[in-house]
């Protein structure tokens, strides 16, 4: 177990590394001026020229690429052109919105998918499993942008239900304790502000986590398929079991280690996802916080962010492997028998 996950360390920094020469990249070869923006529209010459030189962008590219490997090392994501402070002060702000609007959408895709799976691959080849597939295929199929202007329309113009746009209802305050605000609503202990935000929350989330539900349900179902026509499925029905516990405590647990790699993973790509979704339903967030970078031509936001969300993609890789080794036995054994031979061999 130490070794497995001393090796995902060492790998994780190894892609860390190459996400940090990739955004360095960005830096030289994306469109626009960071010394001229960073200066001002209305900067001289002069004044740009020293900009330059203070950020370091009139030296050798050898030299810049260590200057920024070193602030990189000591959390220094460079300055934010729009707001005038520090980039990871900005991240730092902006993340647990999106953070919030994530895990909400990740309980949605959970809540929604695996059930739906479970029971398409119970009932495969029957109406409900054709009726779930094509389900998941249209929630794939529907752009994100179009789903939320739908929902904006009929749950919130027409039908008043839910809220439009916004995280929380004008005149509700909460303190900021985490910066989630749903949490911090409960955490204080108001109870009207907490339903606001969570009202807030339906809709961005369900049109976040709707392309989502579609790739779970069907790893899911695929799994499940497999491992219900299994020998120890077919012995647990023997002994009398009831179908609720073959199904769910002997075959669930096992077709859940292929979707736990799809789910973690997921993480990552729907922190990069809120870009559109914030901007649809006015939230803030760091995805609001990249499309603000990009219009402004704020490069060190731009690549601040993508660093962010890339070191999110590494955790979680990190988490689901240490996740699947808790859920699949097979996996420990085959740890356990690499150490022993290792051992073996030095002997």
């Amino acid at each position: 177990m130490g070794r497995f996950l001393l090796r995902r360390l060492v790998t994780s920094v190894v892609v860390l590394a190459g996400l940090a020469v990739v955004t360095f990249l960005m830096t030289q070869v994306l469109p626009g001026d960071p010394a001229r923006a960073a200066a001002g529209r209305n900067a001289t010459a002069e004044q740009v020229a020293a900009v330059r030189a203070r950020l370091g962008l009139d030296q050798p590219l050898p030299d810049q690429f260590s200057g920024y490997l070193g602030r990189l090392l000591h959390g220094d994501l460079g300055t934010s052109v729009f707001t005038q402070r520090p980039v990871l002060d900005d991240v730092a702000a902006m993340l647990p919105a999106s953070v919030e609007l994530v895990l909400a959408a990740m309980a949605i895709n959970i809540a929604v998918a695996v059930p739906l799976g479970v029971y398409a691959a119970y009932r495969r080849g029957r109406a409900a499993d054709v009726a779930a597939r094509l389900i998941t295929l249209l929630g794939a199929a529907v752009p994100v942008f179009w789903l939320g202007l739908m929902l904006q329309l009929v749950f919130a113009a027409q039908l008043r239900l839910l809220p439009l746009t916004g995280q929380l209802a004008f005149g509700q305050q909460v303190p900021e304790i985490t910066g989630m605000i749903s949490l911090d609503a409960l955490l204080s202990g108001n109870w009207t502000a907490f339903g606001d935000a969570l009202l807030h929350l339906v809709l961005p989330a369900v049109t976040l986590a709707a392309a989502f539900v579609a790739v779970v349900a069907r790893t899911v179902r695929s799994s499940m398929i497999a491992t219900l026509d299994s020998d120890y499925i077919t012995l647990a029905r023997a002994t009398g079991a009831s179908e609720l516990r073959v199904v769910v405590r002997h075959g669930l647990r096992n077709a859940l280690v292929p979707a736990s790699t799809i789910l973690g993973m997921q993480l990552g790509w729907m922190l990069g996802s809120t870009v559109l979704v914030e901007a649809i339903f006015g939230r803030t967030g760091i995805g609001a916080y990249a499309v603000t970078a990009v219009l402004q031509n704020d490069l060190y936001a731009v690549i601040g962010t993508v660093l962010v969300i890339g070191v999110v993609f590494v955790v979680m890789n990190v988490v689901v492997d240490l996740v699947q080794l808790w859920l699949n036995p097979r996996l420990r054994k085959a740890a356990g028998r690499e150490r022993r031979a290792e051992i073996a061999v030095r002997a």
